[in-house]
């Protein structure tokens, strides 16, 4: 299927009171680009919300978690091709951000969320999505020397 527009996607790396990291995984029917793979909470940004607002929103459809924002996070993109179709063009627009509940509820369309410490992200490398590794550097949470694997 071919992108007839970019998307504004808008979320948050989320950390608890203990540093942990708020990562969720959708369910494997939903499909897409992000499928199998953990990422940090986040999604489509509505027509007339704030970038916050629509960061707020996403968390706490996903995860029923309120965030505080403490700050916006570089932006970045996704072009993703097929031969010379554009399939997805995203801009990531994200926020480092805190809960002090820990008490995560995962969305139908979430089928896992958990909090993972900070020092168990590389040994997930693989399990996470390449963006998602991209995202946690920018928040200072993942080491950047590896961002290139």
């Amino acid at each position: 299927m071919e992108s007839k527009s970019v998307m504004a996607a808008v979320g948050a790396v989320v950390l608890d009171d203990r540093g942990r990291v708020l990562l969720v995984k959708h369910r494997p029917e939903r499909g897409g680009y992000w499928a199998g793979k953990w990422i940090c909470p986040g999604g489509r940004l509505e027509l007339g919300e704030t970038l916050a607002e629509g960061a707020r929103r996403e968390i706490l459809e996903e995860t029923h978690l309120e965030i505080v924002i403490d700050r916006m996070l570089p932006p970045f993109e996704r072009i993703v091709k097929e031969g010379e179709r554009t399939v997805l063009h995203v801009v990531y627009i994200d926020f480092l951000a805190h809960c002090s509940s820990t008490r995560i509820e995962p969305a139908d369309d979430v089928g896992e969320a958990r909090w993972v410490e900070v020092e168990q992200l590389p040994g997930m490398a693989e399990e996470l999505h390449e963006d998602t590794r991209s995202l946690l550097g920018l928040a200072g949470v993942w080491p950047q020397d590896r961002n290139s694997r």
